[in-house]
């Protein structure tokens, strides 16, 4: 079953009236797929600035009617020059989405569709930003989608026909379209020609053409006029004249008693059925219309620019005669009027294009889009992971999900995770994209739904000869791919006992712990999963801290102690633990500190007892990463990529009494807090983005290693509340975490539940294997508990 969307948001524009009847057919196709949903609407100009709508409509009257060659210029150029097309989509996107992203915070909609194209560069620029989490899509109801018309970030894009689909791809080759029925609303359909003239009260036979050029009438109206009374044996021309007064006047004025002005008309489709053909000059809302009501259609002396290309294309295809010249139409009429078998086969093919599907539920799928991201540059904070990556010590994140016994079996278990992640993979961002490296530029994300996703699953049967150590080793040693989204799963299930442990790893680049953890969570977990919104982006810290911290930084470049590092080696050992949550909390009310520097300070005791004669100095520095997911950040908790500030800590590993230790440790990891080192570290890693990429790696290599600094220890927050997994209570999560280059040890601690785990990672040619430190880790857990 699909999604219900609760709210739907209408992005459209006043500029003419062919943006808002599109969205008005969308409206009513969404009020009758979900019966009780919202529809709000929002005027995308409106939005942009008080005077912005009226100055739109002048500047696009005045470009058609009087200086079309400067429309026609503007148009080419958008396909010509596409760096002129995207600093112009992000010039308005980035006026537009600021604004927007204010209102859509205030509705809070579930799915939003654009019918105009500025208000699609506005979500394309929230997009980007992070800010926009549910479905978006466009509906292009013009046949030629220009450049200004199409994003990446868009979800999908509804065209209006095969070659409209080409013309997309174009324009932007990242965006993800598929084609559509005319959007118009269920009035415009076939009616009987007769009783609709009947009721108009015009005569029941006689060849009749209607003029229609959208709202304002603008454009060779009057000439299109001129020759279709030159065609023999056409009996009149009716013409829409809109909100355009003086071209009604003037019509009036001749006295041709074929002739027929009108002002706005509240029945066009009852308008259309009373007509043989329908002529129009932009090939946009009018048209469809037209089509929707399985009228012939005659594009005249079509308007500059994306009128021009409109009529190409519907043309090209089959849906429209093309008539440049008053000549031509003249001949079209006078064809037709002489042939209605002609005139009923273009009806024919008008009403097959549109009966190709249903638009009800081309509208309902928008509601279960998956998530699409275009090809970006990775943030600066993501590409150094990237950068830090060598030959021996790859950068990447993981966790072991450990669930509790159940009487599922391997295959059962196998089943369930293939159909859970076929099902929430496409919509998780940091699921679906592809990692490319560019020479001497930053390295790119690609949206790459080539892969089942599936395929990042493998799962493994124990048996009583296997060791799962063995298996987690063998998982956590192998780099992720990077020929594809860079995530892997695997599954170790042990029929004899029911447990099943699930392992994930990813590539560092696309998230920290906390978005590794919260998209494992939301790909695999039962139950439903809420969109979390982003939090109001603010300033990450006020400039008298960022330059206090910088000169802290500066101050403490250089490593105090040599041990644990050197030159890195392929083999990895790992191990972990776990802590009962309530003791540890307790502990840490106990000595007055916080949950995290008392498990730090835990770390700082296995490193004094396995250091033994390694022990160089006192001090041993260690990195220690602090999420920045707060409401000044903008990230929510699971947004893709890495938002932390990292902490340069100098652990005492010296002789001393544990709770001496722990005491001190509390206060080293206080004092970087007050000196601003935090919001200088996010600086730093932000301003290292503005270096061209080569020296930003050269940077980035570095300073990322055993030159700065002994060891990464990050403690995360989690969750307390249960979650499961068909089923099963996941009972315990255990962070696994990289190595730097030439750092020989990186530990990592979670809350889940009930429990504190730790994953412990160790390069053994330059320290102890795993299960070493995470011993003395449990011993020095144990001295406290019995000091108690």
């Amino acid at each position: 079953m699909s999604f219900q969307p609760r709210r739907v948001l209408l992005i459209s524009a006043t500029i003419g009236e062919g943006h808002n009847a599109t969205a008005r057919a969308v409206e009513e196709a969404a009020r009758r797929v979900w019966p009780g949903c919202e529809v709000v609407w929002l005027d995308a100009l409106r939005i942009m600035g008080r005077w912005v709508p009226r100055a739109f409509n002048w500047i696009y009257v005045t470009n058609v009617e009087s200086t079309p060659w400067l429309y026609d210029f503007f148009y080419d150029a958008l396909w010509r020059y596409r760096w002129f097309a995207t600093a112009s989509r992000r010039f308005v996107g980035a006026w537009c989405g600021p604004l927007l992203r204010r209102e859509i915070r205030r509705l809070a909609p579930d799915l939003i569709v654009s019918t105009y194209p500025l208000g699609t560069a506005g979500l394309d620029w929230m997009r980007r930003r992070g800010g926009l989490d549910v479905p978006v899509s466009a509906v292009v109801s013009d046949f030629s989608p220009h450049p200004f018309w199409v994003y990446p970030e868009a979800d999908l894009h509804y065209v209006m026909s095969e070659a409209s689909l080409r013309a997309m791809r174009r324009a932007e080759p990242d965006a993800v379209g598929a084609v559509s029925v005319p959007p118009v609303r269920s009035r415009f359909q076939p009616r009987d020609r007769a009783t609709a003239r009947a009721e108009f009260g015009f005569p029941a036979t006689g060849f009749t053409a209607l003029v229609a050029c959208g709202a304002l009438s603008f454009g060779a109206v009057e000439r299109a006029v001129d020759a279709a009374l030159r065609a023999p044996g056409l009996a009149r021309v009716l013409v829409v004249c809109g909100r355009n007064e003086a071209v009604r006047e003037r019509l009036l004025a001749r006295g041709d008693p074929r002739v027929v002005p009108l002002g706005w008309v509240d029945d066009m489709p009852g308008l259309m059925a009373c007509s043989d053909a329908v002529i129009t000059n932009a090939g946009g809302a009018t048209a469809l219309e037209a089509l929707a009501c399985g009228r012939a259609v005659v594009m005249f002396e079509p308007i500059a620019g994306h009128g021009r290309a409109n009529a190409e294309l519907m043309a090209d295809a089959g849906l429209a005669e093309l008539c440049p010249e008053e000549a031509q139409l003249t001949a079209t009429l006078r064809r037709w009027v002489a042939d209605p078998q002609e005139v009923g086969e273009r009806e024919e093919r008008a009403l097959k294009h549109c009966r190709a599907a249903e638009f009800d539920e081309q509208v309902a799928a928008l509601a279960d889009l998956p998530r699409h991201r275009g090809r970006r540059p990775l943030r600066a904070q993501d590409a150094f992971f990237v950068y830090a990556t060598t030959p021996e010590v790859s950068q990447q994140t993981g966790a072991i999900l450990q669930l509790e016994p159940s009487l599922a079996s391997t295959h059962q278990w196998s089943e369930h995770l293939a159909a859970r992640i076929r099902e929430h993979a496409p919509r998780l961002p940091m699921l679906t994209r592809r990692l490319t490296r560019r020479t001497g530029r930053r390295p790119q994300w690609i949206a790459d739904a080539s892969v089942d996703p599936v395929e990042h699953l493998s799962s493994r049967e124990l048996r009583p000869e296997h060791d799962p150590e063995a298996f987690i080793s063998e998982f956590f040693s192998t780099p992720v791919r990077t020929d594809r989204p860079p995530w892997e799963l695997r599954l170790l299930h042990d029929p004899a006992t029911g447990r099943a442990t699930l392992l994930a790893k990813m590539h560092h680049a696309l998230g920290d712990g906390l978005a590794v953890t919260g998209t494992l969570l939301r790909l695999l977990c039962d139950g439903p999963h809420p969109t979390p919104h982003s939090a109001a982006a603010g300033r990450t810290g006020q400039v008298r801290e960022v330059l206090r911290g910088l000169i802290g930084l500066a101050t403490s470049a250089g490593s105090p102690s040599r041990a644990w590092t050197g030159r890195s080696t392929p083999a990895r050992s790992f191990g972990h633990l776990a802590l009962p949550a309530v003791r540890v909390r307790a502990h840490a009310r106990d000595h007055g500190v916080t949950s995290s520097a008392l498990l730090i300070g835990l770390v700082a005791e296995a490193l004094h007892r396995s250091l033994g004669e390694k022990r160089t100095g006192a001090l041993f520095r260690v990195m220690v990463p602090r999420t920045a997911r707060t409401g000044r950040s903008g990230a929510g908790l699971d947004a893709p990529g890495n938002h932390t500030r990292t902490l340069s800590v100098d652990l005492p590993v010296g002789p001393m009494p544990l709770v001496w230790r722990i005491r001190a440790v509390a206060d080293a990891l206080a004092e970087p807090d007050h000196s601003g080192q935090p919001e200088a570290a996010g600086a730093v890693l932000a301003g290292l983005g503005l270096l061209p990429a080569p020296l930003h790696a050269w940077v980035v290599r570095r300073i990322y290693g055993h030159r700065f600094f002994n060891a990464v220890v990050s403690v995360m927050p989690g969750r307390r509340r249960a979650a499961h997994i068909n089923g099963s209570r996941l009972s315990r999560v255990l962070p696994v975490l990289s190595l730097a280059d030439g750092v020989g040890v990186a530990i990592g601690a979670i809350g889940w539940g009930e429990e504190f785990g730790f994953g412990v990672t160790t390069d053994p040619g330059l320290a102890p294997e795993a299960h070493v430190l995470a011993g003395h880790l449990r011993e020095a857990f144990d001295e406290l508990r019995e000091r108690r």
